[in-house]
């Protein structure tokens, strides 16, 4: 592996471990709406791990790891992971929902509305993401995008 990718590497270990111990020892679970007029769970996917991404229409950084996100959750949806997006933000939900259509999402949609805070802690700015273990604790926040490669290490590291 190239000095770079290594270094990115353990900086993206870094960020993703950012939380203390004491946050990451408990079981986190929310219910949000989804696009699809459903209700999400996040316990409803317990025995998997869950990102839960953060994410706005506006912002580009978000765009830019849409693409990522959705091979994540397409290889590993029906083995050991999903991912939940939600959209943090003031948009119509037709709106909404022809811009998920275009960027040919299949990962749930849920929806709030824009917070300094949830429930799984504080979102300083867009993208943020939580990842939740498969027994259902908060173990890692990440500001700022990420790569299908950065989640494949992380869940790789803490699965060994």
């Amino acid at each position: 592996m190239p000095h770079s990718s290594l270094l990115r590497c353990a900086i993206l270990i870094c960020a993703l471990s950012f939380l203390s111990s004491a946050a990451a020892a408990e079981q986190v679970d929310f219910e949000l709406q989804g696009l699809d007029g459903k209700k999400y769970r996040l316990s409803d996917y317990r025995g998997k791990w869950v990102l839960v991404n953060y994410w706005a229409t506006w912002c580009p950084p978000c765009l830019e790891e849409l693409p990522e996100l959705e091979i994540f959750h397409n290889t590993h949806k029906d083995k050991d992971a999903v991912v939940l997006g939600v959209a943090m933000e003031r948009i119509d939900p037709s709106r909404l929902k022809t811009f998920v259509d275009e960027q040919f999402l299949s990962y749930p949609i849920l929806l709030t509305k824009p917070a300094a805070s949830t429930e799984l802690g504080r979102v300083p700015g867009l993208p943020t993401s939580f990842l939740v273990d498969p027994e259902g604790e908060l173990v890692a926040r990440q500001v700022g995008p990420l790569t299908l490669d950065d989640l494949e290490a992380f869940i790789d590291g803490k699965t060994r």
